[in-house]
């Protein structure tokens, strides 16, 4: 059986603390074994440009920061399909990947999508350090990214 072309990217502004959480844990991927079938992209701040990477891959697992409310380092899986299953309060790049899964379900191009969000407490935040109970967090989202290899 043929394994799912899959990728992993995260989501985030580097420069804006825990914001970047997707990147940071893309950046450490980058550096580690994985399956031949899974590439890693630093997705940046999301949009359209980062259309063709869904519709080239079966499978994407994102990983970005969400200001939900709850505890900073809290990890969610969501398994979304159309743009209101997104979290209501995504970062800085909220509409422009609500907006990618829209034009995916247009196109009939929508690829399996795993999402992990973590909660940050603000977005107001600059600097490419990460707070400690959002960096703590990076081995368990890592964990947890590839056990959804599977």
């Amino acid at each position: 059986m043929e394994q799912k072309k899959t990728l992993v990217m995260g989501i985030g502004n580097y420069l804006m603390c825990d914001e970047g959480i997707g990147v940071h844990v893309a950046e450490q991927l980058q550096s580690e074994i994985l399956p031949g079938h899974v590439s890693v992209l630093d997705g940046g701040t999301g949009g359209f440009h980062l259309l063709e990477y869904f519709e080239n891959h079966d499978h994407v697992i994102l990983v970005d920061a969400t200001l939900d409310g709850r505890e900073p380092g809290t990890i969610r899986k969501i398994k979304p399909r159309y743009a209101k299953d997104f979290p209501p309060a995504m970062s800085t790049h909220d509409i422009g990947l609500k907006d990618m899964v829209t034009a995916l379900q247009f196109m009939d191009k929508m690829p399996e999508i795993d999402l992990f969000v973590v909660s940050i407490a603000s977005i107001q935040e600059q600097g490419i350090e990460l707070t400690p109970a959002v960096k703590a967090k990076i081995p368990e989202v890592i964990r947890l990214v590839k056990e959804s290899l599977d």
